[in-house]
């Protein structure tokens, strides 16, 4: 009797790994207490708290502009929430992700990127955070006890913890930042295949994110020196991406790296920046009063009368 051995199959590819199956994936997989009808609730009452405390930039070719790049590149995703996008005004480089879809732009990062590949690099990131639920997987798994009590902030194209405030840092578990480290990891491919997908260079996510990483580890310093190995290093993550974009993408003739939107956009942002803003408005001051015995009292002092009646009784008694 002959035998053949038979062999050995090979390892089917990770889909999160393969941007050819964008779409047709589910990047969200893991334990979830939340339905995405819920997700969308949570973030919206968490969006409503965000606008409250910020202020909405509010310029249409702004907005728009930014709101189209945004529903570009989650065409080329996977996410199954509706993005909503939003820019807020922000020194910082930094941009908000709330379960749900919700994300918030600081005008900061807008000022920071040099080319439309640089910005929808950093919107791709955040646009990875929302296909794979982290908001709400991580609630899940217990290590926030309220969600709204300590929201996931993913900021400045996806620095996560990087960013945080040390006041935030105190009461977010170990475990929570070695989620969030994954997380991270994860939004930090995604995104890069959605830029690659949405026809955009793919090195635009580590042009940002230098730049990005640069800033938030000149403000940091010495958070980050307390942080230590429970953090994700801007050097790991850079050799990530680079990584990443060797061995997941296929090469391409030509990228888009920059457009003509993008260049208005920027030359609207900077006119803004340079128009005076309105005075604020002086407090009112409490209304002066004379007592009808000021002028004698001060005349007997010495003190030159102020009253503009005196001049009048003067010149009225002069005798010519």
């Amino acid at each position: 009797m002959c035998f053949r051995r038979r062999s050995a199959a090979r390892p089917r590819q990770d889909a999160k790994k393969d941007p050819d199956r964008i779409g047709t994936r589910d990047v969200s997989k893991g334990l979830n207490f939340y339905s995405i009808q819920k997700e969308m609730a949570i973030g919206k009452a968490m969006s409503q708290q965000v606008e409250r405390k910020s202020t909405l930039v509010t310029d249409k070719l702004i907005t728009e502009y930014v709101n189209r790049l945004a529903q570009n590149l989650a065409r080329h995703s996977d996410a199954k929430i509706p993005i909503t996008v939003k820019v807020i005004e922000g020194d910082d480089p930094d941009a908000v992700t709330l379960p749900g879809g919700f994300i918030y732009v600081h005008t900061g990062l807008l000022r920071t990127a040099d080319t439309e590949a640089e910005l929808a690099a950093a919107l791709a990131h955040e646009i990875g955070h929302v296909a794979a639920r982290h908001g709400t997987r991580q609630a899940t798994q217990g290590q926030v006890a309220q969600i709204a009590a300590i929201p996931l902030i993913f900021v400045g194209g996806g620095l996560g913890t990087l960013c945080m405030s040390a006041a935030e840092l105190t009461v977010v578990p170990a475990g929570t930042l070695a989620i969030q480290r994954a997380y991270e990891t994860e939004a930090d491919m995604l995104g890069l295949q959605y830029l690659y997908k949405s026809g955009y260079d793919p090195l635009g996510m580590v042009d940002i994110f230098e730049k990005i990483f640069v800033f938030a580890e000149e403000k940091h310093v010495k958070l980050l020196a307390r942080l230590g190995s429970s953090h994700p290093t801007a050097n790991d993550r850079l050799v990530n991406v680079q990584k990443n974009i060797e061995t997941q993408l296929k090469a391409r003739p030509e990228y888009i790296v920059n457009t003509s939107e993008f260049d208005n956009m920027k030359t609207r942002l900077a006119a803004l920046d340079w128009t005076p803003k309105p005075p604020a408005p002086e407090e009112p001051k409490p209304p002066s009063l004379r007592r009808p015995g000021d002028a004698l009292i001060a005349s007997k002092k010495g003190v030159p009368q102020t009253d503009p009646r005196a001049s009048q009784i003067k010149e009225a008694y002069t005798v010519r």
